[in-house]
């Protein structure tokens, strides 16, 4: 407003491009700061600096006059019919044509100093760099106008004014570029977001209808102020006043309006957190013990997270940061993902639930805009990105990136607005907030360097105590981070929260093969098939499966498959079992299985 008031008598017209369609924080009175729609504000202070007549002119209602609140805009309507307008019930009805017409008659105007504020300017032509015959009329008016304008003086102190054209558009390259570069007749004055200091004066105002507002403690009201203010930054003053308004129907303590913030980003009216049994997670680790097996000091870490966002202990509320961020490494076959899943079930009763990114579709550069979506112009950009459409339908959510260094570093910069500000702005220029999210990531890194000769060799071995292997993984990771991607930043925002799964020993291992056979049989039982395998068969194959652990569980299941499930579906097909029939596998060895029917 101040650069717009300085250049009045300089310039003839302003193109005001950016924040134009929020509310103003406007001081009405000494001390009393409220907030007033833009083209009020506007015509405000373009009375208050001298100017008899505001006039407004947008493509669904043409003209009509602008005057301070509670103003008789009849004058401004005789103006209109000067013009050669005919106001009906305050508006005059007029198009491209006619405004293009009054133009030339608003700027030889002689009496009182006027101001037009043409509104919706981003709508008058269709493509720019392909005006109709009327769009290239009325931009060449304007053009031809800004430079035959002449300021006048007038009012008492005889201050040079113009008769001032102000175009309202939402960015400066909405109107021709020939109207605007190189025009010294023409000012563009950008529209910011509301900073500190103005949501700060604005506050006071929209608390005090909450509740607990009332007889509250001065210092009460002030950090109620601060938390307001500090929470919704990068937010519109719009935002402001409907968070207000949706503090007070909720219910919302005066105190509390933090919460009432997170609730308007994300979308949800209550803390989807807080809803979740906690009897259920207290007793979480024996359940998820059976399930991601010889970790258990992973499974404690990883449950300490989810109680952590439980309580909220720790967590800075002012920011947008996840509830909770894990990074999982460790060897293949380990329970990595595993574990993801089984906290999402934990969380959702569904380990389907969780959205995932398996992290090696996304190696190339360019690949982040199948995360955020395709900027504007691209094919693709009214689409959007499957993240930030995926956390905008679902903000409660485990989100896991699946085998991290596989991506683009590129694509981790991203990363680091995630963890930091908990905010991602897609494509198309939407903020998707994180803040209700739990980030998981998995990585085989560290279990794997290069050798001198640039070969892959193992950076930690079956054989070494757990500790070793956790100082190496760590060791390898935070290399990996700060000299090979030259991004230490990344992993500061992870912090302590890198876990590091062991190898599957053999007395782990034995416990999965127990499970899987188990399961196995169940399975086939559930199918009618009456399957029993005898004891020498089950050493043996526990022997054949347990050979190698270097892949971990997955290598197990692998092997059951091979020597067992392969080989039994052979049998069951070949020799036509029906289902009742009973069954005794007597040996396993490498040719097949030996089954008697009983």
């Amino acid at each position: 407003m101040r650069d717009l008031l300085r250049f009045l008598p300089l310039k003839s017209q302003f193109v005001l491009s950016g924040n134009i369609r929020d509310l103003q924080a406007s001081e009405v009175a000494p001390g009393a700061v409220t907030a007033q729609s833009f083209n009020q504000t506007l015509c405000t202070a373009l009375l208050d600096s001298g100017y008899g007549h505001v006039l407004l002119w947008d493509p669904v209602a043409g003209f009509s006059a602008l005057t301070r609140p509670g103003g008789d805009p009849s004058a401004s309507h005789a103006l209109l019919r000067g013009f050669g307008l005919n106001p009906v019930d305050g508006f005059a009805p007029a198009g491209i044509d006619l405004l293009s017409a009054t133009l030339s008659r608003l700027v030889a105007h002689s009496a009182e100093p006027v101001a037009l504020i043409i509104d919706f300017a981003s709508r008058l032509a269709v493509r720019n760099d392909n005006l109709s015959a009327t769009e290239h009329r009325l931009f060449t008016q304007a053009l031809v106008q800004s430079h035959q304008a002449r300021s006048r003086p007038a009012g008492e102190q005889r201050k040079p004014f113009f008769n001032s054209v102000l175009w309202l558009v939402e960015k400066e390259g909405d109107l021709p570029d020939w109207l605007l570069v190189d025009n010294p007749r023409l000012r563009h004055v950008p529209v910011g977001k509301p900073d500190q200091r103005c949501r700060r004066a604005l506050a006071p105002a929209l608390l005090r209808g909450l509740a607990g507002s009332q007889g509250a403690e001065p210092e009460a009201l002030q950090q109620a102020v601060e938390a307001f203010v500090e929470n919704t930054e990068g937010l519109l003053l719009l935002d402001l006043s409907a968070i207000a308004q949706l503090a007070r129907v909720e219910g919302v303590d005066m105190t509390q309006i933090a919460d009432a913030v997170r609730r308007y980003k994300v979308g949800v009216t209550e803390d989807p957190w807080l809803q979740l049994d906690r009897t259920r997670i207290r007793g979480a680790h024996d359940i998820v013990q059976q399930r991601v097996k010889g970790q258990q000091h992973a499974v404690t870490h990883m449950l300490d997270i989810v109680k952590r966002a439980l309580t909220g202990v720790g967590a800075s509320r002012k920011g947008n940061r996840p509830r909770g961020v894990a990074f999982l490494a460790g060897p293949t076959g380990v329970g990595k993902t595993e574990l993801a899943k089984t906290i999402t079930r934990l969380l959702f009763g569904d380990e389907s639930a969780y959205i995932r990114f398996d992290m090696s579709e996304f190696s190339a550069e360019h690949a982040d805009q199948r995360l955020i979506g395709a900027p504007p112009g691209y094919v693709g950009y009214d689409v959007g990105g499957e993240l930030t459409n995926a956390i905008r339908e679902k903000p409660f959510s485990v989100v896991l990136f699946d085998e991290i260094e596989k991506a683009h570093p590129r694509i981790l910069d991203k990363f680091l607005q995630i963890l930091d500000d908990g905010v991602l702005t897609s494509g198309r220029g939407d903020r998707v907030y994180f803040s209700e999210a739990l980030i998981v990531f998995t990585s085989n890194l560290g279990i794997y360097r290069q050798g001198e000769n640039g070969e892959r060799v193992a950076n930690v071995l079956p054989t070494e105590p757990f500790e070793q292997v956790q100082d190496k993984v760590n060791s390898e990771i935070e290399r990996y981070f700060k000299l090979v991607l030259n991004r230490p930043e990344i992993l500061n925002r992870i912090g302590e929260n890198i876990i590091v799964f062991d190898f599957i020993r053999e007395d782990v291992a034995a416990q999965i093969f127990q499970q899987m056979v188990a399961g196995t049989f169940a399975d086939l039982h559930a199918q009618g098939y009456q399957v029993s395998l005898s004891e020498p068969a089950e050493q043996t194959l526990r022997a054949l499966c347990l050979e190698d652990l270097s892949n971990g569980g997955r290598g197990i299941r692998n092997q059951l498959e091979a020597r067992l499930l392969n080989p039994l579906a052979r049998v069951l097909f070949d020799q036509d079992i029906k289902p009742g029939e009973a069954l005794s596998i007597t040996a396993v060895d490498l040719a097949g299985l030996t089954v008697q029917r009983l």
